[in-house]
Order: structure tokens, then C-alpha cells, then sequence
């Protein structure tokens, strides 16, 4: 593992897979001491990366936009959006990056000013405890709850320290996932349908679908599957209950049918799940 002094000046990428929270998902971690002139471009789907800049400078292009990213600011790349970034000449960057994911996902960046229309944020007065918390995160990137923990640390910096404020009306779209997700979270555990969210929320059946998507980036049923299928993981890793329990506790009628969308969510059976420690970093992943 590598000490904190070691991040700067060399290139380092861990894999860790966590999605135990229901607020952040984080797959990757990883620093990087670009070349002069280094380039990336992306199109990363169901998945965000940040940056976090230490030193050095470069631009982003994002679209048809070109943005200059200095030492200290954190910069977006978009899921399913076509990116573009590239170091400077002479000063080129050091930057840790973290690939993170999760339906609240974009809704907290928002809050803290960064989406993909505006995807530069300037720390005002807490650039030295973010990075900190970055770094951290690289240093222990074994500790899942630990690295997570941070993360929700440096959002709260973030949104507390936003150069762009909101203010003026509600955004109604943001208190309406928020609210499915809350509903899903609290009612999947019984046979809840699409249009039962809905009608729970006084709104229309195709707009709630596509406002969620366009939102979070995951349809409503997949979230529904997947926040399901975690609960599901976690009961078969306490061993204390059959699957077909487990099967009723998660909104499922049937353990055939539940062990069939858990196959397919996982790619493996229920029952070999049975006391497995819960710790996503075991490689199962539920977004293939």
C-alpha cells in the first residue's frame, strides 16, 4: 500500500468495487503524474470520475466546452458523456481521480455545484481538506467503510464551501428522486411496481421513469433490482435466514424467481453466498 508522501510522482490504480453504501458507490482509486501534453478521452457508462487536482494545470473539454483546470480544483467526468481532457506543456498535472457511482450520486454533486454544465469546482477556503480526505482515501483503499466515510467528509466540504449556491425555487426534480429513493428504500421489501411509486408520489407513471433516469442515470427498475439484490447479499452473508426467507424480505413471491435475478445479477446462486463475509471487495458485482 502507498504512504501518502509516495502519491505524488507515480502511477497508482486499485480496483475496489464497493457498493454497500446506498448514497456512494466507489470502484477505482488511483494517482497520476501526467506527461506534458498527456490526453485521455472518455465515455464511461453508469459510472463518474472526479479529479482532484494537487499541482499543475491542463483543460477539459466538455460538451463543445473547453474549461482550464489549475492546482486545487476537482474536475467532473460525466457518465455517458463523451469527455476530453489533457495536461499542460509545462506544468503539467498530479491528480488523484476516484471512479464513483450511485443514484444519489449526481444529486449530491449538484448540491455541491458540480454537474456536468458546470463540471470545474473551486474549493474557497477547504482545498487542503479535501485533498487530504483524497489522499486518505488512496492511502486506505482496503477500508470500505473508511473510504466511504471520506467521501461523504469531502462532499460535505464541498456543498458547504460552493462558490455556486442554490438559491431561489426548489428544484422539483431533485426532491422527487429523493423521494423515490426514499420510497424504494423503505417498501422493497414488499412487491412494489412502478406504477404503486407513482401513484405514491402523485405523479405520472412515464415522466417519474424518465426524470429518474435522467437524473441518477439508472432506470427505476434497475435501481429497485439492485438496492434488492444488496439487501439480499447482506441477509445471505449474516446466515441467519433460508433463501427462501430471504427471498420474501426482499419483494419476492417465489425463491425461484428471486434465485433466478440473483443468479443473473451476480453470477452465481443464493446459496453460495451463504456466510460470505459482506464486503463488495470480494469482487461480486452487481453492475456487469
Amino acid at each position: 500500500m502507498p504512504k501518502e508522501t509516495d502519491l505524488v510522482g507515480c502511477d497508482f490504480c486499485k480496483f475496489v468495487n464497493y457498493e454497500d453504501s446506498d448514497d456512494f458507490y466507489l470502484y477505482e482509486v488511483g494517482t497520476y503524474k501526467c506527461e506534458p501534453l498527456y490526453s485521455y478521452e472518455h465515455l464511461v457508462k453508469n459510472r463518474i470520475i472526479i479529479h482532484f487536482v494537487l499541482n499543475g494545470k491542463g483543460i477539459l473539454h466538455l460538451n463543445g466546452k473547453k474549461y482550464e483546470v489549475g492546482p486545487h480544483q476537482i474536475f467532473l467526468i460525466p457518465q455517458d458523456t463523451k469527455t476530453f481532457y489533457q495536461a499542460d506543456k509545462d506544468d503539467p498535472w498530479e491528480y488523484i481521480w476516484l471512479h464513483i457511482g450511485g443514484p444519489k450520486i449526481p444529486l449530491i454533486l449538484e448540491e455541491a455545484g458540480l454537474t456536468p454544465s458546470n463540471p470545474v469546482y473551486v474549493p474557497m477556503a477547504c482545498a487542503d481538506k479535501i485533498e487530504a480526505l483524497a489522499k486518505d482515501i488512496v492511502n486506505n483503499y482496503t477500508r470500505q467503510y473508511y473510504c466511504v466515510g471520506n467521501l461523504y467528509k469531502i462532499c460535505d466540504y464541498m456543498i458547504e464551501n460552493s462558490i455556486t449556491k442554490h438559491g431561489g425555487a426548489v428544484d422539483h426534480a431533485r426532491v422527487y428522486v429523493k423521494n423515490v429513493i426514499s420510497y424504494i428504500q423503505l417498501k422493497y421489501s414488499e412487491p412494489v411496481k412502478v406504477e404503486q411509486i407513482a401513484s405514491a408520489l402523485g405523479l405520472n407513471r412515464s415522466y417519474l421513469t424518465r426524470l429518474f433516469k435522467e437524473v441518477t442515470g439508472y432506470s427505476l427498475q434497475e435501481y429497485l433490482l439492485t438496492y434488492r439484490m444488496k439487501m439480499a447479499f447482506k441477509m445471505l452473508s449474516e446466515n441467519r435466514l433460508s433463501v427462501s426467507e430471504i427471498a420474501a424480505a426482499v419483494g419476492y413471491s417465489d425463491t425461484f424467481t428471486f434465485s433466478k435475478a440473483f443468479k443473473r445479477h451476480f453470477g452465481s446462486s443464493p446459496s453460495s453466498f451463504k456466510g460470505v463475509s459482506y464486503d463488495m471487495s470480494h469482487g461480486v458485482n452487481g453492475r456487469t
